[in-house]
């Protein structure tokens, strides 16, 4: 099976695995389904590591999405040169964003802005320290987490971003992670419907500048509808090392899973119960109960408790009887994207044997900014 160690030994438990090949395989396939390398801007929250990065950057992609301004700090280190702060500076991340500016002068950096206010705020600080902030409009167009809504006033917003002398505006971002359909056709309709709604704003920008807007838009689930249109930048993330969630979730997206939790069996304290080493600190806890994990090597268990450092199991008495204390099992994580900020360094898995550590760097909120 592709995901068992000849090594395991080597391999405290739990531990995060990456597996290599895999991940370049899928980096392969997100350029594949973009078409052209330029085409993407993948988030890279899903990893935090710079050698991914790297690799991203060695199959020709030369554009990144981030969260934080510690992402934003990794990526450069990587290499980096354009990068989007895919978040609304607040408070003294505005002066962070000077700062990161000031260390990596080669580097293009841009941050979202949703209201008034936020642009004067950015606006201020461009014109204390002589300098011009890029920016995109992050537009809300039925996520209702982040971004302007998608009436009128938005196109006010434009106006208003457009008549500040340090905000330089750059673009439109449009994320719909909201659409999950697992059907392709159910799910283009509706990412469609929720596209349409931003083509005013998209309008107004072309005649008054001459030019058509740069768009980001869509994310991992809406990947491959948005790669339908030409003109659009494209930001997946977790495809990079794809998770149950989203593996048995959506069709016509082929990628592989790349990221595994190893753990082992470290009790079995009554009929029909096997305990794991696979508590909250190791794998995201957020899903339900039920929807966690996918143990890959283990058959008929059920997940009926988990603390802090125990995963435990309800399995049947063959399971019971044929499971001894120290088994590796590895697990798949529902959300890979906060099973690995969890983790301080990821096994590099190569045919089958651990080759090297990686850093999760940036699963800290701060570098050195």
């Amino acid at each position: 099976m592709w995901f068992q160690l000849k090594n395991p030994e080597q391999i405290i438990s739990p531990s995060l695995l990456f597996y290599k090949e895999r991940i370049e395989n899928n980096i392969r396939g997100m350029v594949s389904i973009a078409g052209d390398a330029d085409r993407l801007i993948p988030h890279v929250k899903t990893h935090k590591s710079g050698e991914i990065v790297k690799m991203q950057l060695a199959l020709g992609i030369n554009k990144f999405k981030c969260a934080t301004i510690a992402e934003a700090e990794m990526l450069a280190d990587a290499g980096a040169k354009w990068i989007l702060l895919a978040y609304q500076m607040v408070g003294p991340n505005i002066e962070r964003l000077l700062a990161l500016r000031n260390k990596f002068t080669d580097v293009t950096f841009g941050s979202l802005v949703d209201n008034e206010k936020s642009a004067d705020d950015l606006n201020e600080s461009g014109i204390t320290n002589g300098v011009s902030f890029s920016v995109f409009i992050d537009v809300n167009n039925g996520m209702n987490r982040s971004g302007h809504v998608t009436d009128v006033t938005l196109l006010s917003l434009y106006r208003y971003i457009s008549g500040l002398s340090n905000v330089s505006f750059t673009g439109v971002h449009v994320y719909d992670g909201h659409l999950r359909d697992p059907e392709f056709t159910d799910r283009k309709l509706a990412v469609d419907e929720a596209f349409d709604k931003v083509l005013p704003l998209f309008d107004l920008i072309k005649n008054h500048t001459g030019t058509s807007p740069m768009i980001i838009a869509g994310g991992s689930p809406s990947f491959t509808v948005h790669a339908m249109r030409p003109d659009v930048f494209l930001s997946p993330g977790t495809n990079v090392l794809w998770d149950w969630g989203y593996g048995d979730r959506f069709d016509g997206q082929p990628f592989q899973h790349a990221a595994l939790v190893l753990t082992r069996v470290v009790s079995k304290p009554t009929t029909g119960i096997v305990t794991i080493d696979l508590g909250h600190k190791a794998i995201a806890p957020e899903s339900p109960i039920e929807n966690r994990f996918k143990l890959l090597n283990l058959p008929s268990y059920t997940l009926i408790g988990q603390s802090e450092e125990h995963g435990v199991l309800q399995v049947t008495q063959d399971v019971w009887d044929a499971t001894q204390i120290g088994d590796v099992l590895y697990a798949l994580p529902f959300h890979v994207c906060p099973t690995v900020a969890l983790h301080d360094f990821a096994s590099i898995i190569e045919n089958g044997e651990v080759t090297e550590e990686w850093k999760i760097v940036a699963r800290n909120r701060r570098l050195t900014i």
